[in-house]
């Protein structure tokens, strides 16, 4: 293992390596104190950090947190404060971000062929996880939270939101592109009568999903969105539009246009970003969501203009952040029983994964929308 120093050098007792001490400057900007004792400072545990974050930038940071490298009281309150910081310069490289903004332009990587993969990846780890994890319904969208005080309440609030906007009929058919373990289409065939044909890539979600809504007028397909056809007076899809990628958003959308019957109503809920971008975060990438991103307003508006009509726009991303807790402690006191199935490192990278998502909720870098749009 490399010393910091090589024989017969001297260092001054005083004087911190070059990457500890940038590294030091950035976390004070953000006023964030290493070893510090407020629930958002940072404990080093392993001063191979400094180096490591400095050149992987996000990634760094993720990585060197799943190994036990560093730790916080904290996880969410130290991201928030992080991405607060308007002097926190980005690490990665130049030739890194020019590599992934090169990869992301030459290849569809949301392609078809490549969306039962991604879908795999984070989906079919186990439902275990989400039925522990999740409320009742097993909803994996942002609850709403107000005048809620529990995550099964909230997300019932959100799934009856969600019906109001699409101005839902007894006897009505609905499509529902994303449709998880089938929350939305248990909800709305209960509730207000409605046939509903949901579609996910997921093997896992189909297999459980069928189970929860057989006795309902629901049906679960394992399919692509853009293999779907027929038509619906309604069209609903709650937190799938991540999945689409910047090249497939017009795609997204005139598939839907083409599904939707005369003056038919479709309500979409994404996470969202204040700038339009190409790539994700780095971490997040490569552990939790493969090939996914965050639209922006203005992407939004060019996959539709010609399409729709935007009838309204809601955002209430701050509630992701309490989602994102709810599901963290779900999980935290679940995984005694879980940990049988999932190597103890898992703890740390799922750990890592909602309550850094929670930060960037609160510091508002994303976004949670709810729009309608209807069939011009």
């Amino acid at each position: 293992m490399r010393t910091l120093s090589s024989p017969g050098m001297v260092r001054s007792s005083n004087r911190k390596p070059a990457a500890e001490a940038m590294v030091r400057r950035v976390l004070e900007s953000a006023d964030i104190a290493i070893d510090g004792t407020r629930s958002s400072d940072i404990q080093i545990r392993d001063t191979r950090f400094y180096r490591r974050v400095l050149r992987q930038g996000s990634l760094g940071l993720g990585e060197s947190y799943v190994d036990g490298w560093w730790g916080a009281v904290r996880v969410d309150e130290f991201i928030a404060k992080l991405l607060q910081s308007t002097k926190a310069p980005r690490k990665r490289s130049r030739l890194a971000d020019g590599y992934r903004v090169l990869l992301n332009t030459l290849s569809n990587r949301q392609d078809r062929s490549r969306s039962p993969d991604n879908a795999q990846f984070h989906y079919d780890i186990g439902n275990d996880l989400y039925r522990a994890m999740l409320d009742r319904r097993m909803t994996y969208t942002c609850a709403y939270w107000k005048d809620a005080q529990d995550l099964d309440t909230a997300q019932e609030h959100k799934l009856e939101r969600v019906c109001r906007k699409l101005q839902l009929q007894p006897g009505m058919r609905v499509l529902d592109i994303g449709c998880g373990w089938g929350s939305f289409a248990a909800y709305a065939a209960e509730r207000y009568g409605v046939h509903v044909t949901g579609v996910t890539v997921s093997e896992d979600q189909v297999e459980l999903g069928r189970q929860l809504c057989a006795d309902l007028p629901v049906e679960i397909l394992l399919e692509d969105y853009r293999k779907l056809s027929g038509f619906y007076d309604r069209v609903v899809s709650l937190g799938m539009f991540e999945h689409v990628g910047y090249k497939n958003y017009r795609t997204y959308m005139k598939t839907v246009r083409d599904c939707l019957s005369p003056g038919g109503i479709f309500v979409l809920q994404t996470i969202g970003g204040n700038a339009s971008v190409r790539t994700i975060d780095p971490w997040v990438n490569r552990y939790i969501f493969p090939n996914t991103m965050l639209p922006s307003v203005a992407q939004v508006g060019a996959a539709v203009e010609g399409l729709f009509v935007m009838e309204d726009w809601e955002n209430f991303g701050p509630y992701y952040d309490r989602t994102l807790l709810a599901w963290f402690e779900n999980f935290d006191a679940s995984w005694d029983r879980l940990k049988s199935r999932y190597p103890e490192q898992f703890y740390r990278m799922w750990k890592y994964y909602l309550l850094s998502c929670a930060g960037t909720f609160r510091c508002r870098m994303n976004q949670v929308w709810q729009v309608i749009f209807s069939a011009r």
